[in-house]
């Protein structure tokens, strides 16, 4: 992020503006929306400007800006659409210490202007850095079609309001009054009473609050998905905006994570085979405990938290501490890696079952039937398999598996930096020897990946040739 947004204070503050054209006018639209005060400096202004100036919209200066006039400023536009005087407002005003903007020219600029949805006091500002300000504009027109125009009303009854509502106290109990007021009962009233309508509504609801019990804590234990956050359900979404506690799993990705309120507190509950280790004691006792002070917890887990996530560990210790729960179920990392490479885990005349192991299993912690993953056309899904690939593979191979049974690799399902590398199960375990090879990664076992597909006979030839 090159550029931080941030919303500037400019009520009675002066903003300053060189320019009379046609980049002065598109600017001086969006400044005469702010309280600034707007003086603008031109030697032939169009007539706009004028008649601006005229009503008292702005000052007008028939005159080039000068180094008296800087101190105090705000902000500086320079929009002459002149190179050699937009490049002396620059120096005046890095001289003065007063941020410039010069238009339509990203690199001189100490700060750009985003495109704006307004709908006073709420406004939404979308930047693109200047590098696609049509995809700003694109962004601009679909939030303007979603937001209603009585956005700006219902905000503007409730920010008088909010002294009021400080009676609450601070965190849930006060975001579930506005919460009430700006999705459920506000809009209404507004609509059908007017503003009068909206601020009877708001001391009803107030009174209700007031006298309402605490809300009681709850723990939704919820699916995260492979790592791209479109997998993410939209229940998951509700979730992670509604939680005031995220304690989440190591391979939660981190533009997941984003998603979650900007004030709720992020509780890292990483495992890591031979590394950082939290006990899985320790995690329940955290949700217990944040549960326990009225929190709405979710416990973030990698994919799908059915899928070896000890699940069942974790709702025992918390119906033992009569604590709330209940499940969103995500995408696994098998599925995302079954379509990355376009093939189905099951299939008719193949497999009509699907086993689905850790690594942690092959190395004996749960022992499998290895001849029955050893029958030609077996499809296997084998999460954490990095350390025991050797062992799987001998197993296999013991047990009579072809060593040209496909095997696709797949790292970081979903993810940006996503590898998928088509192996066999004669070359497995160098495969994922592969230096370069990071993150956590899922073994499909009896799939390689479509285009690869067509050259199984090819292998399978050279493999038995003498």
């Amino acid at each position: 992020m090159k550029h931080f947004p941030i919303f500037l204070a400019v009520e009675h503050r002066r903003i300053l503006l060189e320019g009379g054209g046609d980049a002065a006018l598109a600017k001086l639209r969006l400044l005469l929306k702010t309280e600034a005060r707007i003086e603008v400096f031109a030697d032939a202004p169009a007539p706009e400007i004028a008649d601006w100036a005229d009503t008292g919209k702005l000052m007008l200066r028939r005159r080039e800006l000068r180094p008296c006039d800087l101190p105090g400023a705000a902000l500086v536009y320079a929009a002459g659409e002149d190179p050699a005087r937009d490049a002396r407002i620059k120096r005046l005003a890095e001289a003065a210490g007063v941020l410039v903007n010069i238009v339509d020219n990203l690199a001189d600029s100490a700060f750009i202007t985003p495109a704006m949805v307004d709908r006073d006091p709420v406004t939404v500002a979308i930047g693109t850095e200047g590098a696609a300000p049509v995809l700003a504009r694109a962004i601009k027109r679909d939030l303007e079609e979603r937001l209603p125009a009585t956005l700006g009303p219902l905000a503007r009854i409730g920010k008088a309001f909010r002294s009021t509502a400080e009676a609450l106290p601070f965190g849930r109990k006060r975001r579930d009054f506005w919460a009430d007021y700006y999705f459920f009962e506000g809009p209404g009233a507004l609509a059908d009473d007017g503003p009068q309508g909206a601020e009877e509504v708001l001391h009803r609801l107030l009174a209700r609050h007031l006298d309402a019990p605490a809300r009681a804590g709850h723990v939704a234990l919820v699916g995260a998905g492979p790592g791209d956050p479109e997998l993410l359900t939209l229940k998951a979404r509700k979730a992670l905006d509604a939680a005031d506690v995220v304690i989440h799993d190591r391979l939660v990705a981190p533009e997941i994570l984003e998603l979650a309120r900007r004030e709720a507190t992020l509780i890292d509950a990483g495992k890591q085979g031979f590394g950082r280790h939290t006990p899985q004691e320790e995690i329940a006792r955290q949700m217990i405990a944040h549960a326990g002070d009225g929190a709405q917890v979710v416990r973030l887990k990698s994919g799908d938290p059915v899928i070896y996530g000890r699940l069942d560990e974790e709702i025992e210790a918390l119906e033992a501490a009569g604590v709330a729960w209940s499940i969103v179920p995500g995408i696994t990392a098998a599925s995302a890696a079954a379509a990355s490479i376009g093939r189905s885990l099951t299939r008719r005349g193949r497999n009509s079952a699907l086993r689905v192991l850790t690594g942690h299993d092959t190395e004996g912690f749960a022992e499998q039937d290895w001849a029955a993953l050893a029958r030609p056309g077996t499809v296997a899904a084998i999460y954490m398999a990095k350390r025991g690939a050797r062992f799987l593979q001998g197993r296999l191979l013991m047990h009579g598996a072809a060593a040209t049974t496909p095997v696709t690799i797949v790292a970081n399902a979903s993810r940006p930096d996503q590898r998928n590398i088509a192996s066999t199960l004669a070359t497995l375990a160098a495969d994922l020897d592969d230096a370069t090879l990071s993150g956590p990664a899922i073994i499909l076992y009896g799939l390689s990946p479509r285009a690869a597909e067509a050259r199984l006979p090819e292998l399978q030839e050279l493999a038995h040739a003498p």
